[in-house]
């Protein structure tokens, strides 16, 4: 038996294909559109452009390992989470999805709260209301965009819309569900009373599912656009962060992930929801049936670099390659010289929950070169994921084993500084896109190929190194880091600052 996972990202659409024995046999993706910004902190794409990448990525990944469609057992998905995919009533696509990063809707979130109050919102949903989460997105649609709310008859998130065109099935699951903020998390169903007091209709849910279960089966149609079988099983997979932990062994408590995308994410396993009280980090379901995570997310982590790599890093229009840029600040000695990198580009999550914080480079001197900046950014995103370790630690989540994912993964001089910032050993796994691993382990668990999550994370995750921390750079690190988190309130105020009155200029007479 084969099992396909697929990943439909922010950049692009992965389709991976495993065997029985968790042997990837092929890896191929496709990208997507770059998302729209038509205004600043506002980020869409169109759902359709996801729907053309995924028959791309998964015929290249069928041709790859010289299977036919019919070898395919089962399908898993897994995908960016928070994006309101917003459907008519003949499925057609209403306006372009507001995905995870985008900002517009701060306002909605905050009267959200202050009408319902936080501890009720945890207490609901298990997490506060931000502008990322779906709901926020959808009230702003509501109120700013009537007559294309009028419109819609089903709300689905981004892999849930190409699972829609691969099967028909309007589905989800519970893990990428808990982002919506509709969700009664600890309870692992919608919840009816946000729902009543948003006045939503339940009815533009789409139907729930445990990540492993089958919701759907290829339809004809989604046979033709991808080349696999018509009636092949489909289960509900999982957003990207559980389908990734899932695809990295983070299953169990004391495991947790460090992931450098576009976004990072910092996530652990719990066998309950933990809760913070202040509502710093999500609390979300697992991709099992009996386990929940919590995580805290750095908005503009790999976006940090690639920003720097698309406006400041090359002349002539030649952009220099990650590999280049990092081969720079390689050169660069641990600490940046002082240079201190604030990733604050698309707000921030972890621990601020502040969507008008802004980026800083902080310290900038004229013997700093391109490397010290490039390395300062490098930096700065490890601190702001150590943000959540420290997070874990108040809330006594246990942190036993960190495994990196991502493209902070890959970088030999990101992978040690990741070790020097958070101070302890981290891990990488054999396979680099965990998040397609972990959709194609679950397509696995659904056609019985394993019998639980656990055994086939345990069967088909294999570490592939570590990298330990540099004695030297600890206390280097953890006085920069002190340095680091006073970048934001000293920020804030100075955004928050009342322009000083002007004086006129007095005339002096030579």
């Amino acid at each position: 038996m084969h099992f396909l996972g697929i990943d439909v990202g922010t950049g692009g659409t992965r389709a991976l294909v495993i065997d029985q024995r968790g042997r990837v046999l092929a890896s191929a993706a496709e990208d997507h559109q770059p998302f729209a910004s038509p205004q600043i902190g506002w980020a869409e794409q169109d759902p359709r452009d996801w729907w053309r990448a995924c028959g791309i990525a998964v015929g290249k990944a069928l041709r790859q390992c010289r299977i036919a469609g019919e070898h395919i057992a089962c399908i898993g998905f897994s995908g960016q989470m928070h994006g309101a995919v917003l459907l008519d009533e003949p499925g057609e696509v209403v306006r372009p999805a507001l995905i995870w990063c985008d900002l517009r809707s701060e306002k909605q979130a905050e009267e959200l709260t202050a009408k319902m109050g936080a501890e009720r919102l945890r207490r609901l949903a298990s997490n506060l209301a931000l502008p990322n989460f779906t709901l926020t997105k959808c009230l702003w649609v509501r109120e700013n965009e009537p007559e294309n709310w009028s419109r819609v008859r089903s709300l689905l998130l981004p892999k849930d819309y190409v699972r829609f065109r691969l099967t028909g099935e309007r589905a989800t699951d519970l893990a990428d569900a808990s982002g919506t903020l509709l969700l009664a998390v600890a309870h692992r169903r919608w919840s009816e009373e946000m729902l009543d007091f948003v006045q939503m209709d339940r009815a533009l849910l789409p139907t729930l599912y445990e990540s492993p279960q089958i919701c759907g089966r290829v339809s004809a149609q989604g046979a033709a656009a991808t080349g696999l079988a018509a009636g092949t099983l489909v289960v509900a997979g999982a957003g990207d962060q559980a389908a990734g932990a899932i695809g990295m062994g983070v299953v169990s408590p004391g495991a947790v992930s460090a992931t450098i995308g576009t976004s990072g994410v910092v996530l652990a396993a719990t066998c309950l929801p933990a809760l913070d009280p202040e509502g710093r980090v999500h609390t979300f379901c697992h991709g099992l049936p009996d386990r929940w995570l919590v995580m805290g997310v750095t908005q503009a982590a790999g976006l940090s670099l690639r920003w720097f790599r698309d406006q400041l890093g090359g002349v002539d229009g030649h952009k220099d390659s990650y590999e280049e840029l990092t081969a720079q600040a390689a050169n660069v000695p641990a600490g940046s010289d002082g240079l201190l990198w604030a990733p604050y580009l698309m707000g921030e999550r972890t621990p601020y929950l502040d969507a008008n914080a802004r980026a800083m480079l902080v310290g900038l001197t004229a013997s700093h070169t391109r490397g010290h900046i490039i390395r300062a950014i490098l930096e700065g995103v490890a601190f702001s994921l150590r943000d959540t370790l420290l997070i874990f630690a108040q809330m006594e989540v246990p942190v036993k084993t960190i495994r990196l994912g991502g493209g902070g993964a890959r970088s030999p001089l990101w992978r040690q500084i990741q070790a020097d910032v958070y101070g302890q050993s981290v891990e990488t796994v054999a396979v680099e896109e965990s998040a397609a691993l972990g959709a194609a382990i679950l397509a696995g668990v659904g056609a019985k190929a394993w019998p639980t999550v656990d055994e086939a994370a345990e069967a088909v995750v294999r570490a592939a190194g570590k990298t330990v921390p540099q004695e030297p750079n600890l206390s280097l690190m953890n006085r920069a880091y002190e340095s680091y988190r006073r970048i934001y309130p000293n920020m804030k105020a100075i955004l928050n600052a009342e322009p000083c009155a002007r004086k006129p200029l007095r005339r002096v007479d030579r």
